[in-house]
């Protein structure tokens, strides 16, 4: 079974105020290799085939539009292990003392290997996060602009549909995401723009997580993956996960949150600094369900 240090995973890491070549070189100062523009398209994408030969991206992304054209750039990640988690945040490091900025239009998309998955944890995972949901808007100060756009909560009509039918083979799953049976929908297809993407499923075999804020802080980045690999986890571990929406009681978010987390199996040490970020600005006590 897998766990939160077993599953590989990738990132895109949305910046601006640097060029791509700049980000390019500060990803390569830390992960070696070469440099290289390869151009073309809309992407006009930079190469760093690293010293371990896996290539990260450096590409354009249109929806920085709060600065020019040459100074927006989205670092994309191969695929990573749970031990790549250092060298991460050392590159993350570097693209701030580069110069890079993370504004409120910037984002991070977190993707995690989908191959262990079948439609039963998937399904496990959607009603995970829709069950939560509002709590983890709210532990993650997820942008209300943002929201209503890029990361809109779990649809309701699929969640209505999974939950009736319980999908049992990929191709139900792939119905009651879309609607209707989809073969082949691309990466971009319009359902993509939700806090948990499936669509990512069947365009890239991975699952896509859209709820973090841009950010250039590289503790703040390691929780938000440490999230997304529990979330996945748990979805494969459990039988049967419940699509109610909880109750969301601000006065207790934060021992809300902290339970949650623990569920999740972010306890210990290893955890502390993801249970730091999560619960860092929620109101309310940690330790009890209510203030004496």
């Amino acid at each position: 079974m897998a766990t939160i240090q077993t599953q590989k995973f990738g990132i895109e890491i949305e910046c601006v105020s640097i060029t791509r070549q700049r980000a390019a070189q500060a990803v390569q100062s830390i992960v070696g290799g070469e440099v290289a523009h390869v151009g073309g398209g809309s992407y006009d994408p930079w190469e760093i085939r690293d010293a371990r030969g896996r290539t990260w991206r450096v590409v354009a992304d249109a929806s920085l539009n709060d600065y020019p054209a040459h100074l927006r750039a989205e670092v994309v990640s191969p695929i990573l292990d749970y031990a790549d988690l250092d060298e991460l945040q050392r590159v993350v490091r570097a693209l701030r003392a580069a110069g890079a900025k993370a504004t409120p239009t910037c984002s991070i998309h977190v993707h995690v290997d989908a191959a262990g998955h079948t439609a039963a944890t998937l399904a496990n995972l959607l009603k995970l996060v829709a069950s939560h949901e509002k709590h983890l808007i709210e532990a993650l100060g997820v942008q209300a602009d943002r929201r209503a756009r890029y990361c809109r909560d779990v649809d309701e009509q699929v969640l209505q549909r999974i939950c009736s039918r319980r999908p049992r083979s990929m191709a139900e799953l792939n119905r009651d995401w879309y609607g209707a049976p989809t073969e082949n929908p691309g990466r971009l297809h319009h359902s993509r723009y939700h806090a948990v993407n499936l669509n990512a499923v069947w365009a890239l075999g991975t699952l896509e997580f859209r709820l973090f804020n841009g950010s250039l802080h590289a503790g703040k980045i390691k929780s938000y993956i440490q999230l997304s690999l529990a979330l996945s986890a748990r979805a494969l571990r459990i039988r049967h996960a419940r699509g109610e929406r909880r109750t969301y009681d601000a006065s207790t978010t934060r021992y809300d949150v902290r339970v949650f987390l623990l569920g999740l199996g972010l306890i210990g040490p290893e955890f502390a600094t993801a249970r730091y970020h999560l619960l860092s600005h929620l109101s309310g006590s940690a330790a009890f369900r209510r203030a004496a």
